[in-house]
């Protein structure tokens, strides 16, 4: 028995479709789908009917001599060849010609299904919702055994752990499709309301073809998304895969691993963001005290500048002077005063009447008025008389009167 190497089988294959004389020549007709370019220029894409498909590719110098511009649901006339690609063991249609031949049935429904969701308001910009920065709680609606929520969820784990997701798993292909994503996105709305709110709402599933992606151009499912009190997000097939419920979501990504970037931050640039916030802070803040403290020593001086206290001291100073000056003046006048009183006391002492008593004067009144006797001409004889001596009084009765001199007469001593 021989065995052949794979590469042996796939060149004998190769070599096989190239020298049959139908293969090498000849025209296809069939519908556009999965149509790409790449960033050579290049133009992959399928030309399928109803039973099958056919990859095709339509190589950068070859559309030159095409005034077609393909797209998904274009029914078109291709001329060509097919041939065995090797490195991915598959059949292939390498197109040289390309010629218009009408619009497929489910491409011109899904025309006029978006004419008519673009009419009633369900895509407009407007009623976009922003997704918030910094995501709590997720929701995501998709086969729960495929590689899509493995691929969301890692993307999720890797760039910011901290957010909770939610999974309502749904068939994302086939006619049973449409409900389940509806009744995926009634479940979640649900847990929104009565339980713990979402965030936001993710639906995804991987790429195919328009037939493989028409739950997702189903009217009932986008007005479903159109009612969601909850933004959603769709992540439907690759990035040039369109359909209705990329128009009326809030957030079209061209990818399930790309709507996991962009509905979550990085935690790395978190990280740096904070530590450049914080920077920032303590930066604002040293500037705010500094600014502070300059502002304060300024007033401090124009305080002192205008301050009264030089002014009050000065003044204290001029009132102890005053106090001192005073004092003085007064014990001055005081002691002046005390000496005019001393002096006035001296000569009163000299003027007073008992001091000349004590020197043997005496006082004469009449007792009857009380009047002083200061003349012997006031007196006569018996009158009653007070004479007033140095220790005390002597009463008497004038017995007779002479001229400088009185005779006064003893009335018990």
């Amino acid at each position: 028995m021989q065995v052949f190497e794979v590469g042996q089988v796939t060149s004998y294959i190769k070599q096989v479709m190239e020298y049959d004389e139908l293969l090498a020549d000849l025209w296809v007709h069939g519908e556009v789908s999965n149509f790409s370019r790449s960033p050579a220029g290049h133009v992959y894409f399928s030309l399928k009917d109803r039973q099958s498909q056919l990859k095709c590719a339509l190589f950068r110098n070859s559309q030159r001599r095409n005034s077609v511009e393909l797209s998904n649901g274009l029914s078109v006339l291709v001329h060509g060849r097919v041939s065995f690609y090797e490195a991915q063991g598959s059949c292939q249609f390498y197109a040289d010609a390309v010629q218009p031949e009408g619009v497929g049935l489910l491409y011109l429904q899904f025309e006029a299904l978006r004419a008519k969701l673009e009419a009633e308001g369900l895509f407009a910009p407007e009623r976009k919702r922003a997704l918030p920065a910094y995501p709590q709680r997720i929701g995501l609606i998709t086969s729960p055994t495929g590689a899509v929520i493995h691929d969301f969820i890692t993307v999720i784990e890797r760039r910011y752990p901290l957010v909770e997701i939610l999974v309502a798993p749904s068939s994302v292909q086939g006619d049973s499709a449409p409900s389940e994503v509806i009744s995926a996105l009634s479940l979640l709305n649900g847990y929104h309301e009565t339980q713990r709110p979402l965030d936001l709402i993710v639906i995804a599933r991987g790429g195919g073809s328009m037939e493989d992606l028409a739950a997702f151009n189903h009217e009932g499912l986008a007005r479903a998304i159109f009612a969601s009190a909850v933004p959603v997000v769709s992540a439907i097939g690759h990035e040039t895969d369109f359909t209705i419920a990329d128009y009326v979501a809030d957030l079209r990504a061209p990818t399930p691993s790309a709507a996991a970037e962009l509905v979550t931050p990085n935690v790395i640039d978190c990280r740096m963001q904070l530590a450049d916030m914080r920077r920032t802070l303590m930066r604002d803040m040293q500037d705010i005290l500094l600014a502070s403290a300059t502002a304060l020593d300024q007033a401090r001086r124009r305080v002192e500048r205008y301050s009264p206290a030089s002014e009050i001291d000065t003044r204290r100073r001029d009132v102890d002077d005053l106090l001192s000056r005073g004092h003085r003046s007064i014990a001055g006048r005081l002691q002046a005063s005390r000496e005019q009183v001393n002096g006035s006391l001296l000569q009163l002492d000299a003027l007073n009447p008992r001091q000349i008593l004590a020197r043997g004067y005496c006082l004469c009144h009449d007792r009857t008025t009380g009047v002083l006797v200061s003349s012997y001409q006031v007196v006569k004889p018996g009158d009653q008389l007070e004479i007033r001596v140095a220790d005390g009084t002597i009463e008497s009765t004038a017995t007779a009167t002479a001229t400088g001199q009185t005779t006064p007469g003893r009335n018990g001593g």
